[in-house]
Formats: C-alpha cells, sequence, structure tokens
C-alpha cells in the first residue's frame, strides 16, 4: 500500500508537515493547527483528535515521541517525524489533488507547506496543479461536446465543472503572483 492511500486524511498531511518543521509536544501542534494566519483558516480540529491521529501516525511509523519530565506535571511526549514521515510528507506535498473539491482544503494545506521548502518548491506544486486542471478541461470539453441539443442538462452539468475548474485556474494564477518572492526574500 503506498503511503498516499495510507493517510487518507488531509489533516493528518498536516501534522507531519507541522512536525517536519520541528519536534512538537501535542499542545503545541494543537495551537500551531489553530492560528488564524495559517491552518485554523482551512479547518478546525479538537485536541482529543489531534491525539488520537498522532497514536496512528506513529503507529503507521511516521511519527515517533519521546518523554520529556517536568517538575509538578506528568511528562510531557515530544512528537518528531520520522524518515518513513519524512519520504511520505514529500510525496503528498508534490503531488497535486486529482479533484477540484480537494483544493480548499488538501491543495491549501499543500501550499501552505510548499511555502516553507521554498519558492521553487511553491513553482513546482502551482505548476502541477494547473496541469492537473487543464488536463480535466479538456476531458470535459470532449465530453460536452454535442451535448447541448441531445442533452442540454448533462451539458449544463459539464459547463458548471468547466467554469469551476476555469476559476481555480484563475486562483492558480493569482496564487503564483502572490507567492512570487521578491528578490532575495524566501516566501511565507
Amino acid at each position: 500500500m503506498s503511503p498516499m492511500s495510507a493517510l487518507p486524511l488531509t489533516v493528518e498531511w498536516s501534522l507531519l508537515g507541522l512536525l517536519h518543521q520541528r519536534p512538537m509536544y501535542g499542545y503545541e501542534i494543537h495551537q500551531q493547527l489553530s492560528t488564524a494566519e495559517g491552518l485554523g483558516l482551512v479547518w478546525r480540529l479538537k485536541q482529543s483528535q489531534l491525539y488520537a491521529l498522532l497514536a496512528k501516525l506513529e503507529q503507521r511509523g511516521y511519527v515517533t515521541h519521546t518523554r520529556v519530565p517536568q517538575e509538578s506535571r506528568p511528562p510531557r511526549k515530544v512528537f518528531r517525524l520520522t524518515e518513513a514521515g519524512q519520504d511520505a510528507l514529500r510525496a503528498w506535498t508534490e503531488t497535486p489533488v486529482e479533484h477540484g473539491r480537494d483544493l480548499r482544503l488538501e491543495f491549501l494545506a499543500k501550499l501552505y507547506f510548499a511555502r516553507f521548502e521554498g519558492a521553487d518548491a511553491v513553482r513546482q506544486l502551482l505548476e502541477r496543479q494547473r496541469e492537473a486542471c487543464q488536463s480535466w478541461c479538456a476531458t470535459w470539453q470532449r465530453q460536452a461536446e454535442g451535448l447541448r441539443e441531445q442533452q442540454p442538462y448533462v451539458w449544463l452539468v459539464y459547463e458548471f465543472r468547466l467554469g469551476q475548474v476555469q476559476a481555480m485556474l484563475e486562483w492558480l494564477n493569482v496564487c503564483e503572483q502572490t507567492l512570487r518572492p521578491v528578490a532575495g526574500e524566501d516566501m511565507d
């Protein structure tokens, strides 16, 4: 089974992305996920769900933890990404989403983490996603040909999908323009 099918939830990939930045304990990860400047704009995650997902990722070998003693409290678990987790994260981050509906959550998370890898990673992700969107458009245009008169409803469905993907393509252009680094600066 590929790592992509082993981790179907965007939030699980995002946990790997946060741990790629540095080792963290659970509460700290939750705070990072909740920031209004980042992934908190994409979704909400309860802290109890977070710990269940971390345990799942640890079972899969993508993260590991160490216990750090505290004076008056129980020891903290500090989670870190394993090599297998880094490989899986890299593969996920570099791959465009397969469906337009996945742009809202999954692609936004990929774009969030690609920024930390630098301008080239962002450019490559945007280009791959643009190619995927163009492929969707070409497929739906072929399927819609000649349907306007014979099957107007079916044609309208394809036209709707085409309109959505064309808007996505325009948004990808906006992403590229917005995230283009100023000479000498990295993207953030």
